[in-house]
């Protein structure tokens, strides 16, 4: 894969900021509010998961240790 020459590079910049520049307050609102969602739910996925793997080998610990003193 080639390096994008210096031109282009220089054009896609010039187009984000455009599209940047034209965005209203409210649609940045939009935006970041969407942006935050996105990571709100990400993050509580990644705690969820964590702390149901946490639950499954402290399960697993109780069971075994009622297990080893019921017999």
């Amino acid at each position: 894969m080639s390096r994008p020459a210096s031109p282009e590079v220089i054009s896609y910049a010039g187009a984000g900021v455009s599209i940047a520049s034209s965005l209203t307050l409210t649609e940045w609102g939009v935006i970041i509010g969407i942006a935050t969602a996105l990571l709100t739910f990400a993050l509580n996925a990644i705690y969820m998961y964590r702390k149901d793997r946490r639950e499954e080998v402290e399960t697993a610990a109780r069971l075994k240790h009622l297990e080893e003193h019921h017999e």
